[in-house]
């Protein structure tokens, strides 16, 4: 079988269209969603610290709305608020999921 220039030509698109299409992946979005007290709460980013590996830099997502970095401290039960506010965890603190996804 000949294969004339136009097939040719089309075989290679094809062939470029496919491996554009499988070669473009996204970057993965993955967090950690829980329903907490009627909201969603879902860790979109976490750094244990180095330090102090009972801490936690997170920044959480409350219904879809990004809330800024705080800090938890899982020893003491508090969490660390951007502005150096420091709350013990209590009703409507989302701490003890963001403590209780590192537990052993």
């Amino acid at each position: 079988m000949q294969w004339n220039r136009s097939q040719m030509m089309k075989c290679v698109c094809y062939f470029l269209l496919l491996i554009s299409f499988f070669g473009a992946a996204l970057p993965a979005d993955a967090s950690v969603c829980r329903n907490y007290q009627g909201s969603e709460i879902c860790i979109v980013d976490i750094k244990r610290s180095a330090k102090n590996y009972w801490e936690y830099r997170v920044i959480l997502s409350v219904d879809g709305v990004k809330q800024p970095l705080e800090v938890y401290n899982c020893r003491d039960r508090t969490t660390v608020k951007k502005d150096g506010t420091v709350l013990t965890f209590g009703q409507n603190n989302p701490g003890e999921i963001v403590c209780s996804f590192f537990k052993k």
